[in-house]
């Protein structure tokens, strides 16, 4: 049975990209990486990339007159590597309406929080960490969502629950969220790479 192709849009370390890397290869995930791009350049994401002969590429917007064609350009390359599903792995830039049509519930993104508590715009890496704990709410955690058409507002399809501690800083949250990220993203993958999920409405509904 051919394997699930992801494309993953990095911005940064890759630290998920890893995770998704070793289960492809482990076997826990029947998928393969089949390309990764960057929008920022000489992120480690990109060194991960190269270590397992995984093609890679760096868009930069500041090369394209117009976001349309950035993300035409981003289209081609995930189309040329024939990718089924778009992986969001610490990709810092909004997506458009219109790149979002053209894989309609063939992307998923990560966000460390329990949605729709701390995302949206403005809400993205440590600054949500910083709010959970100004804001005083005793548990967080980590959500797998397909991706629409608004800034994480597209139906979950995993979440995992994180206690936050009296005395967690921004930091000390952030890295006992990124260990249930490095569990929960394969796993969502996996399902959707079975063809086990079921979306109805906003629910999406595990077979």
């Amino acid at each position: 049975m051919r394997k699930l192709k992801l494309g993953v849009l990095v911005s940064g370390g890759g630290s998920n990209l890893q995770s998704i890397i070793d289960s492809c290869e482990t076997g826990y995930l029947p998928a393969e990486t089949a390309v990764v791009i960057s929008n920022k350049p000489e992120v480690y994401a990109l060194e991960r990339a190269n270590k397992h002969d995984i093609p890679a590429y760096t868009l930069l917007s500041k090369d394209y007159k117009t976001s349309r064609e950035y993300e035409d350009e981003l289209i081609f390359i995930l189309e040329k590597h024939d990718v089924d599903l778009v992986v969001l792995a610490g990709f810092i830039k909004v997506l458009s309406p219109y790149f979002v049509s053209k894989f309609t519930r063939k992307i998923v993104n990560i966000h460390p929080s329990l949605i729709p508590s701390f995302c949206g715009r403005g809400f993205y890496g440590k600054k949500v960490h910083e709010a959970v704990i100004e804001y005083g709410v005793k548990i967080t955690g980590v959500t797998v969502h397909f991706v629409d058409e608004g800034t994480d507002t597209g139906p979950i399809i995993l979440q995992r629950a994180v206690p936050v501690k009296d005395d967690d800083t921004p930091d000390t949250l952030a890295a006992r969220v990124l260990i249930e990220e490095h569990k929960i993203y394969p796993e969502a993958l996996k399902l959707y790479a079975e063809d086990r999920l079921i979306i109805k409405g906003r629910r999406v509904l595990i077979k």
